[in-house]
């Protein structure tokens, strides 16, 4: 390999990796400065001023539906003064018809002042204005957004009028807090029970156990997709079209691997550009909010079962040839690593149809770790177990004497796939039922669901079912026989589950237990609570330690602790007789009945749904952001042991235990 390819290569792979650093860190392109003054004695404005890094912008104050989030100065509460006019912007923004979006869109880049004028009330000597900006700020040079944000406006001018009761009663609701089903909290943001924790004492957590958990379970996963796209038709086939394109290319044996080494890197590269182009597009850190969001779940479960039915022969889902075409042409007529290039992308067009539901999985899974690394380690994963067959095959082409002929065993590979993804499909839409509580899926459902997905799958592999484009099946493969008997099999050991059995197998993926109607296994026995502060003032009633577990409907991890860990009879009677557990859904998407006003890192955030509101706990009181999170608190709300994250050994979970409820003991005299 000469000087110049390896530079090329290093090139490539340096700009990569530091476009994953660089959208890890947090980003705020947008800064705000806020100011009020009186023009005469009774006239007077309220300008903003936003001033954007280079290349991003923010979008105009009246943009059409299905678009970016507009810019909007809400003055909600005004006192001593009236507005008049509508709010004026210098300059003038840009409009221009956006291909991102598909519409007509304006938006202002570099900086842009507001201007907002008002006049005094009779016999008023100064005004008060409080409210909010809320606004998006997206890249123009990579077309990169961050999440929807805020800035929250509180401006005073002159001696600003008493506020009445009633005003004040309405801004005291504005800053409540809500509790789940509607119920006020006790305490809320800022009252000592929300205090940060002080873990000094009693030692460091597991936290970064878990996180390097979570990478390799999504590497593990992404490399299993990658082995599964192989076998299909789409991609199995493109094996000796590849061999035969660097057998005319190659000039020595040297060259030739080579040539092969680099297409093994191209692949990669081009599959872990585009999960980092989908991280890009929605911000790492929404990327949590996105996986539990209803109407992506709904989409991404409407198109598995899309997907699945073409895979059973209903019809064909292609990008158009001309794509393809156009990168084989291009191949063809260009020579060096551009050619091996062009090739690469040929693969990842044509494999499109059937690698796209496995990489779209794949996404929504690592989305779930909420950084930018998740996605990243999943699709580099995916195109490593893709690349490495193509670049072996093509550095030693005679292994193609031994790989099977395509032929009707591809077709069953891609039914097979069908049967899967209807399985999958039902995770999706679970995680969107309950983030929302529409309770349309609960868990006997679920498991029904996918006893009739697993046995109709065992009895396509024998084959008593047949679809339009499989071939005659004169006997049943040996091969085929043992994986008919593994998924009859495993649709009789989910036969319990409909009953309450724990299922602990395939627990990160059925809804959890408390979702069961009908249970004979019986309850957990534990008092819960779903709401932090109910839960603080019924443990320190009744003299008990107090368990958080800081989870979400959309957390594989948590599912899996709940299954390995919490069901076992050794950690649930320990839990029922000695604490009182407060099980906290940060992803939970249902609205607060007022908006809270908390303060973070400085600012005055607004907190809407009751997921946040628990995201806000967790982040202020105990520094962390990942699920699942346990500590136990005593009844000043500080830790009696250090935090607990993933790990389903069941002995350490209850040494953990123990030790804090020891802890507890010796400290209240008990």
């Amino acid at each position: 390999m000469n000087t110049r390819n390896f530079k090329l290569i290093f090139a490539l792979l340096t700009l990569l990796f530091g476009s994953v650093a660089a959208f890890a860190e947090i980003v705020s392109p947008v800064k705000w400065q806020q100011s009020i003054k009186l023009t005469t004695d009774t006239d007077g404005e309220i300008i903003f001023i936003a001033s954007m890094d280079p290349t991003w912008h923010i979008y105009g104050l009246q943009l059409p539906e299905g678009g970016p989030r507009p810019t909007v100065i809400d003055l909600s509460h005004v006192s001593g003064a009236e507005l008049v006019g509508e709010i004026s912007a210098v300059p003038e923004a840009t409009k221009e018809f956006d291909k991102t979006f598909n519409l007509d869109l304006s938006w202002w880049d570099g900086s842009v002042t507001f201007t907002q004028k008002f006049k005094l009330l009779p016999d008023s000597k100064g005004a008060a204005f409080r409210g909010s900006i809320s606004y998006q700020a997206c890249s123009l040079e990579d077309g990169s957004c961050i999440a929807p944000s805020k800035e929250t406006i509180d401006l005073s001018v002159g001696n600003p009028p008493v506020e009445t009761n009633s005003e004040k009663d309405n801004q005291e609701a504005d800053q409540s807090t809500q509790a789940v089903s509607a119920k006020t909290t006790t305490a809320g943001p800022g009252s000592k029970l929300w205090a940060p924790a002080d873990f000094s004492q009693v030692g460091d957590s597991n936290v970064s156990e878990m996180v390097n958990a979570s990478w390799l379970y999504i590497f593990v996963w992404g490399f299993i997709g990658g082995l599964l796209a192989l076998l299909t038709p789409c991609v199995w086939p493109m094996i000796p079209l590849t061999v035969s394109f660097f057998l005319k290319k190659s000039q020595s044996r040297r060259r030739s691997i080579l040539d092969a080494l680099t297409y093994g890197c191209a692949i990669v590269v081009i599959f872990l550009a585009l999960g980092l182009a989908v991280t890009a597009a929605f911000g790492a850190g929404k990327l949590n909010d996105l996986a539990t969001n209803a109407i992506f779940n709904l989409i991404f479960f409407a198109l598995l079962v899309v997907f699945a039915i073409s895979f059973f022969g209903a019809f064909e889902i292609k990008l158009p040839a001309s794509w393809s075409n156009k990168m084989d042409s291009r191949a063809d007529r260009t020579t060096g690593m551009l050619s091996i290039f062009f090739m690469a992308f040929t693969l990842v067009l044509v494999s499109f149809s059937c690698t796209g539901p496995i990489i779209g999985t794949l996404l929504v899974e690592a989305a779930s770790q909420g950084s930018i690394v998740g996605p990243a380690v999943g699709m580099g994963a995916f195109a490593l177990a893709l690349a490495i067959p193509f670049t072996l095959f093509a550095i030693f082409p005679s292994l193609l004497k031994e790989m099977p002929r395509s032929g009707g065993w591809l077709n069953s590979v891609k039914v097979i796939l069908g049967f899967l993804e209807l399985a999958l499909s039902l995770k999706f839409l679970s995680v969107a039922d309950l983030a929302y509580g529409w309770g349309i899926l609960d868990r006997e459902v679920f498991i029904s669901l996918w006893v009739v997905i697993f046995v109709l799958l065992g009895m396509y592999l024998l084959g008593k079912i047949r679809f339009s484009h499989d071939s005659p099946l004169d006997h049943v493969s040996i091969p085929g026989f043992f994986l008919a008997m593994i998924s009859l099999s495993f649709a009789v050991y989910l036969v319990p589950g409909l009953w309450g059995a724990p299922l602990k197998s395939v627990s990160a993926f059925v809804p959890p237990l408390y979702t069961q109607d009908f249970n004979l296994y019986g309850s957990d026995g534990f008092k819960s609570f779903d709401n932090y502060d109910e839960g603080m003032e019924y443990a320190a009633a009744n003299h008990k330690p107090v368990l958080i577990d800081f989870s979400g409907y959309g957390c594989v991890n948590c599912r899996k602790m709940e299954g390995a860990v919490f069901d076992t009879e050794e950690v649930s009677g320990l839990i029922k007789d000695n604490f009182v557990l407060i099980t906290l859904m940060v992803d939970d998407k249902r609205k607060l009945e007022s908006p809270v006003k908390a303060t973070e890192n400085g600012k005055t955030i607004e907190i809407e749904t009751i997921g946040e509101l628990w995201s806000y706990l967790q982040r202020t009181k105990f520094n962390a952001s990942t699920q699942p999170y346990y500590v136990m608190l005593g009844a000043d709300g500080q830790p009696l042991n250090a935090s607990y994250s993933y790990d389903e050994n069941v002995a350490k979970f209850v040494e953990w235990l123990q030790a804090g409820l020891t802890r507890y003991k010796t400290s209240s005299g008990i």
